[in-house]
């Protein structure tokens, strides 16, 4: 547990230093909704390999994104946040998004098995002059296991195509 607790207090330390230290941007965010593909790894229950099926709707001219993350594995969960975005230049941005988690059955996914809420701190990379988009999060359910509680962690990543 003092593991998790480390983690994310480090996750939560970056962030917060990323909006503190981050001086006025004249870049704008990152352009582009997308749908993208990648592996995912728990972290808090042994280590659970799957997939992720990640989404972006981008709302224009707003540093305001949804996007939702579906986990495919040994068993599933599916991950709607809402996301703040913090562009860093013109093909990047770092993002800081707050949801639930809802997830079912009796083995955990990489994100608990029962429903609870959850941070989702990330970053999404446009490879210039392409729709392609490299992206990579975290997400951090609290509450997560039906057994005993505990804060689960898994990380993820992996190409999207922008539309």
């Amino acid at each position: 547990m003092n593991y998790f607790k480390c983690v994310l207090s480090v996750v939560a330390a970056s962030v917060l230093g990323l909006a503190l230290s981050s001086k006025p941007s004249i870049a704008q965010v990152a352009y582009g909704s997308y749908v993208g593909v990648g592996p995912a790894v728990g972290l808090s229950d042994g280590a659970q390999i799957g997939g992720v099926i990640a989404a972006r709707y981008k709302l224009l001219e707003s540093p305001i994104s949804f996007r939702a993350q579906a986990f495919v594995g040994q068993s599933t969960a599916l991950v709607p946040t809402v996301s703040y975005d913090f562009p860093l230049n013109w093909q990047t941005d770092a993002y800081l998004g707050a949801g639930l988690v809802f997830a079912g059955g009796d083995s955990p996914s990489p994100v608990g098995n029962k429903i609870s809420f959850a941070l989702q701190p990330g970053i999404d990379y446009v490879i210039p002059n392409s729709n392609t988009v490299i992206f990579g999060n975290a997400i951090i359910a609290f509450d997560a296991y039906r057994n005993g509680g505990g804060t689960a962690l898994s990380l993820q990543g992996g190409v999207g195509l922008k539309f």
